[in-house]
């Protein structure tokens, strides 16, 4: 695997910012650590205007999707920044769980979640290639577009 360097520098160059960590939404936290991997609990798709809301194949097109899923990530990463001091202390990106509010039938979930898939890449080479699942469903909390969540393994200390 390729050392992951200097990920938040990587982010500025390509024009974007970790948001404010969210706060868990209730009886649960946000990271839980066990030896060297991180489970991060699901953060839905929000930006500076609140939450992304729609659905997929309704109201919402697949590069509609694509940006909250990035979103999503990112939020993640804000997440990962805050209880890991650094996103450099992330020795790679294991699996990423992503659900779409899809209208029925809508076939395109992974497309949308290159939009989390591509970001990881990106940042962190081949340690951030993972496994994934797209997942099409029909609601997720507050209306949002998309919704990630992920697996990490730390750096050793």
């Amino acid at each position: 695997m390729e050392p992951t360097l200097h990920a938040e520098e990587k982010l500025k160059d390509l024009g974007l910012a970790l948001p404010a960590p969210p706060s868990p939404g209730g009886n649960y936290v946000s990271f839980k650590r066990v030896g060297p991997i991180a489970y991060l609990s699901g953060v839905i798709s929000t930006g500076p205007d609140g939450v992304i809301t729609g659905q997929a194949g309704a109201d919402r097109s697949i590069e509609d999707g694509y940006a909250a899923a990035r979103a999503c990530a990112l939020t993640q990463l804000a997440v990962l920044k805050r209880e890991l001091g650094s996103l450099d202390a992330i020795a790679e990106i294991l699996s990423v769980n992503g659900y779409v509010n899809a209208a029925s039938g809508f076939p395109d979930s992974p497309a949308i979640l290159n939009g989390a898939s591509d970001l990881f890449v990106a940042l962190f080479g081949e340690s951030g290639r993972h496994v994934r699942a797209a997942v099409g469903v029909g609601a997720l909390p507050r209306h949002a577009l998309v919704e990630l969540q992920m697996t990490i393994r730390i750096k050793d200390e």
